[in-house]
């Protein structure tokens, strides 16, 4: 039975397929902790507050041959901390903390506080690695603490103190940002607050004194710390990524819908439009993304015909007051992403398999490309063709907008460049798309040059 690409580095146990749905292994090894975790009370009260995806256990398959087998609540999607924005990383960093001093009350601790393990569940983070808890052994320190400044405190330290770019260095620093370029990079200002001095930058110099005497600091197995201490410092953890704030600063996307050239009248055709054509496409996996979702106007049409709809956009302030937005009104099936078209989330990790690339996560009933062609094609050169190629890899219906040359905003794009897009109008656009899509209805958007296409892929 082979695990999952992604799972290997757990001695517990791993992921693997059984009926194209994920399950668990849960290794002999684990034995005795994963019974603690089911009969102290703890799993009980996860699921009860919604903490933690639920699971059920089932029977091993002969060539299985490990203590037990669980089946976890499927996820519609995976999605990764450098896509997050800020609320959303600090909401998963919140609920760990939690989990971990719920743990504490029940004799077990986190082993374990990667913010690989949230993931955004129903309309909240929720924890989903059932074998990250162990037996809380009375002295010992919590040895997730370094993970957990380097995976959740360090990025938001960066982003509420410096600048709401710094997420993307998540990508490469899959293990968390080192604690010692996170205390270089922050103002000198932090050093005067307690919680960024003690689990930042004291603890990025005690990293380096371990280092210079040539063991790490992150093995924290021979240190003595009482249960107060140990609650105390969770505490103060929690108290210092609760203090941390970012207001979104005006982004060119963030208010993207008070600068465009929509009059209200055109806008309502648009939804109108949108609405018909979502209520003509076929679902099967009930997922679908709006690419530059900004802050999520079409998203939620797309939740209102039954989709769950990944909420892509570029911008870190659009995603940010998706996000916020979302939470406010209690949405379930609306999940605000980090994404530059240009450059997607790539395959990263051991063997580029450890972490999954957008196009193979992506298996989309429908795609949104609303306002976006003349920035994908114009703003970034990238051929009409080619978006197509990339838009049928990833859905098999697409509603796109497609935006002429006539329009206030190619002209924006157009007013500092040399045009070198003679293909760029709507023939090029339909030669283009119909190499990879079969053209089910196309209509003028009234009050407007724009046109918009409801397609399905082509069948290989």
């Amino acid at each position: 039975m082979e695990p999952i690409a992604s799972s290997f580095r757990d001695p517990s146990g791993y992921l693997f397929k059984r009926d194209n749905l994920v399950h668990r292994m849960v290794n002999h090894s684990y034995a005795e902790d994963y019974d603690c975790l089911m009969s102290s009370g703890l799993y009980a009260k996860l699921i009860e507050k919604g903490w933690m995806l639920p699971h059920v256990e089932q029977s091993a398959d002969d060539g299985e041959a490990g203590y037990k087998v669980i089946k976890p609540e499927q996820l519609e999607y995976v999605s990764y901390p450098y896509e997050w924005s800020f609320s959303q990383l600090k909401d998963s960093a919140v609920l760990t903390l939690k989990i971990q001093l719920l743990a504490m009350e029940h004799g077990m601790t986190l082993k374990d506080a990667s913010a690989y393990n949230v993931q955004l569940y129903q309309g909240k983070p929720a924890f989903i690695d059932t074998l990250s808890f162990e037996k809380y052994i009375v002295g010992t320190p919590w040895i997730a603490y370094r993970q957990f400044c380097q995976h959740f405190l360090a990025p938001l330290a960066l982003i509420a103190h410096r600048d709401f770019r710094f997420v993307h260095l998540l990508r490469a620093y899959i293990d968390g940002l080192p604690l010692d370029l996170t205390s270089k990079m922050l103002p000198k200002s932090t050093w005067l607050n307690y919680g960024l001095l003690a689990h930042v930058h004291i603890h990025s110099m005690s990293q380096r004194r371990y280092a210079d005497e040539g063991r790490d600091s992150g093995d924290t197995r021979k240190m003595e710390i009482g249960r107060r201490q140990l609650q105390g410092l969770i505490e103060s953890l929690l108290s210092t990524v609760s203090k941390l704030r970012w207001q979104p600063p005006a982004t060119e996307w963030g208010d993207y819908y008070n600068d465009t050239n929509y009059v209200d009248e055109s806008m309502k055709n648009k939804e109108a439009l949108v609405e018909q054509f979502l209520n003509q496409t076929v679902s099967e996996t009930g997922m679908a993304a709006d690419f530059g979702a900004n802050t999520g106007k079409f998203s939620r049409l797309a939740a209102k015909a039954g989709y769950r709809v990944l909420a892509h956009d570029i911008d870190e302030v659009a995603v940010e007051k998706n996000y916020r937005q979302m939470v406010a009104a209690g949405e379930r099936d609306i999940y605000p992403l980090l994404l530059d078209l240009t450059n997607p989330s790539p395959g990263v990790g051991w063997a580029n398999e450890e972490r999954d690339s957008l196009v193979d996560r992506a298996n989309l009933d429908v795609g949104l490309a609303l306002a976006l062609i003349h920035h994908i094609a114009i703003s970034n050169n990238v051929p009409l063709s080619r978006a197509a190629k990339f838009f049928s890899t990833v859905c098999k219906q697409l509603i796109i907008e497609f935006v002429p040359k006539s329009d206030s905003q190619v002209k924006r794009l157009l007013a500092t460049r040399e045009d070198v897009f003679p293909d760029y109008n709507n023939e090029g656009f339909e030669l283009a798309f119909c190499q990879y899509f079969e053209i089910s209805e196309s209509v003028e958007i009234p009050g407007t040059d724009r046109r918009l296409y409801l397609m399905a892929r082509l069948v290989d």
